[in-house]
């Protein structure tokens, strides 16, 4: 096992993809939404992996910002879904809670950097 797949983060970003993964299997989405939120939720845990791997904080840094920016993309295409009514409430109310945690982890994980 590899140490990235002990952390926390990591474990709850692989979840957070999979919720995403439902959204999009399970809801008539236009092709490009499929792909934008796809590419955004699969990029939270993958950046958080390879941040794990590199040398040097200022590069760990960046990649971990990159994964909390992606999970803020996740977000926004949950919040424009659940106005469209694609997502309801509790399902909107999910994909919040999960990306407010990730973020928080990750942002101290940023600071801890700096």
């Amino acid at each position: 096992m590899f140490d990235f797949q002990k952390l926390e983060v990591y474990k709850k970003a692989k979840l957070f993809h999979l919720t995403c993964k439902d959204v999009i299997l399970t809801r008539p989405l236009d092709q490009y939404v499929k792909d934008q939120l796809g590419r955004a939720s699969f990029s939270v845990p993958l950046n958080i992996a390879e941040g794990s791997g590199k040398f040097s904080k200022a590069d760990r840094r960046n990649y971990f910002t990159t994964s909390r920016a992606s999970a803020m993309e996740c977000v926004a295409i949950a919040d424009i879904l659940a106005e469209t009514g694609v997502l309801n409430k509790n399902e909107f109310e999910d994909i919040i809670l999960q990306a407010d945690e990730l973020s928080r982890m990750l942002y101290a994980m940023i600071k801890n950097l700096s």
